[in-house]
């Protein structure tokens, strides 16, 4: 009763432990898991925020540059007007308008094609000769200005967008160059994927192996299944269109959604772990234990076999019974096998090819004239076919253990059956009586050492009858069939 007490308090104990810390590590994950939505819903934000501004700078750009695009018009115009104006007008706005040009880059060429002017046009660097550099700058710069053609002194006026326009376009693309990076790579830890608005391709990604997304629908499949997880985010990209930026939940949040149930899987094996070996030291305890009792017991039974035997010769001598002292003298011999077999207890059993159904006949007839009168006890062999290795003394002492106490089980009146048969490579011995039988749950326990139903008795004998069908001998034991008033049926079951 004490020791129930003792194993359920540790039982209490133990899981109380296991409450607790497992309630404080999931009050823990569910910190770090809204600090981590937290975090990404600030990402999320800070990516509208910033397409936002994109957008923003883009018009006021476009603004700025259509302001630069006027001023090139018009230093066009004014070198057109003083081209095409009359004798006497006054050119002074115009040739003001020109000299004050600061931005607008322009190249004066004569008839051979030399520039003979130029205003806002970097210098040819080192290496490059005049020619080529200024013959370049006209046919990508320039191309898109028509020039302005002074025939009567033979020069050629080219021009083009001003600086400051180029460096805004300039400006622009490394905008939404940084935007892009930005978005995917301060994703807070988050798998991203950036598509372009046919949806058919990757224009960057996060955390995502994108080269399994090889074919649109592969790359489909992924960001329907990331959208169902998040909504995604449009955004527009001056001069590349609309994109959607698709995003999912970050590893973090997807290990600590998972952790509990880890810790939980790690505690439970660390309890079995313990379990396995505090049970296994027990039975090693309990081994040590029955094979001292064994062994004295076999010494304690050395000298009274001696003064049988004695006994038995000076009875002989008197004249008494042969059939007497024959019954007598086989249950000297039998105490020799159980002495023997005690004292073996904890060694390596022998094993050698025998007949089983030797072994059931010889110990069937052994205990027919030793059980009550009232029980009748029928033997069912099979046909002889073939042979096991098996310890002899080791199964004719599991079947007699059985024997004995199906006789108990029916209070010494009833019928005993002992079946013996093979069916292909397995040999199966049965013990079936009518007497009390068992509830489904005192079957499982009947097995364990000390579990005992007697008022008197070790519990000893089916635990030991268990290991020497099963170690000993690689077969099974079990209770085939019990219900209480109608008998109980053991099973036992060898492989050639």
């Amino acid at each position: 009763m004490h020791d129930t007490l003792s194993k359920r308090l540790l039982f209490l104990a133990a899981a109380a432990i296991v409450v607790v810390t497992l309630g404080y590590t999931q009050h823990l994950a569910s910190i770090i898991r809204e600090e981590e939505q937290r975090k990404v819903d600030l990402w999320v934000e800070a990516v509208k925020q910033r397409a936002e501004l994109v957008s923003y700078t883009q018009t006021l750009f476009e603004d700025l540059g259509a302001e630069e695009k006027k001023r090139a018009d018009r230093l066009a115009a004014a070198y057109r007007l003083i081209q095409e104006a009359p004798v006497g007008t006054d050119l002074t706005f115009a040739g003001d308008f020109l000299v004050n040009n600061n931005t607008v880059p322009v190249l004066i060429t004569n008839r051979e094609g030399k520039v003979v002017y130029k205003v806002n046009v970097d210098p040819p660097p080192a290496g490059v000769s005049e020619k080529a550099y200024y013959d370049s700058i006209r046919q990508t710069q320039m191309s898109r200005n028509p020039p302005i053609r002074f025939e009567e002194v033979g020069q050629t006026i080219y021009y083009a967008e001003s600086v400051r326009l180029r460096r805004l376009r300039e400006a622009m693309d490394e905008l939404i160059e940084s935007f892009i990076s930005e978005t995917v790579i301060n994703s807070a830890s988050v798998p991203v994927l950036l598509i372009d608005s046919s949806a058919t391709q990757v224009v960057k990604s996060q955390g995502i192996d994108v080269s399994a997304l090889d074919t649109p629908e592969k790359l489909q499949e992924r960001y329907v299944e990331m959208s169902q997880d998040n909504p995604p985010i449009p955004v527009y990209l001056p001069g590349e269109g609309w994109h959607v930026v698709f995003y999912e939940e970050s590893m973090v949040l997807t290990q600590l959604r998972y952790f509990p149930a880890v810790q939980l899987l790690l505690i439970a094996a660390f309890l079995l772990v313990a379990y396995l070996v505090f049970s296994s030291s027990r039975r090693a305890e309990q081994n040590r234990v029955w094979v001292g009792m064994a062994k004295e017991t076999a010494h304690q039974l050395g000298t009274p076999l001696s003064s049988l035997m004695a006994w038995s010769g000076l009875l002989a001598s008197k004249g008494v019974e042969e059939e007497a002292l024959r019954e007598m003298d086989k249950d000297i011999a039998r105490l020799q096998v159980v002495a023997e077999r005690f004292s073996k207890i904890g060694s390596q059993a022998k094993l050698e090819p025998d007949t089983p159904l030797d072994v059931v006949r010889d110990t069937a007839e052994y205990m027919r004239p030793r059980v009550s009168k009232h029980v009748e006890l029928e033997v069912d062999l099979g046909p002889e076919a073939g042979q096991l290795a098996l310890s002899r003394p080791l199964l004719s002492w599991v079947l007699e253990n059985l024997i004995r106490n199906a006789v108990d089980a029916m209070d010494g009146e009833g019928v005993l059956t002992l079946r013996a048969h093979w069916k292909e490579d397995a040999f199966t011995i049965e013990v079936e009586d009518n007497g009390r039988g068992m509830t489904k749950a005192v079957a499982r326990k009947v097995f364990d050492p000390g579990f005992t139903t007697k008022s008197r008795g070790w519990g000893l004998g089916l635990s030991l009858a268990k290991r020497i069908v099963e170690e000993v001998h690689g077969g099974q034991i079990f209770v085939a069939a019990t219900e209480p008033g109608k008998g109980t049926n053991f099973r036992m079951v060898f492989r050639a």
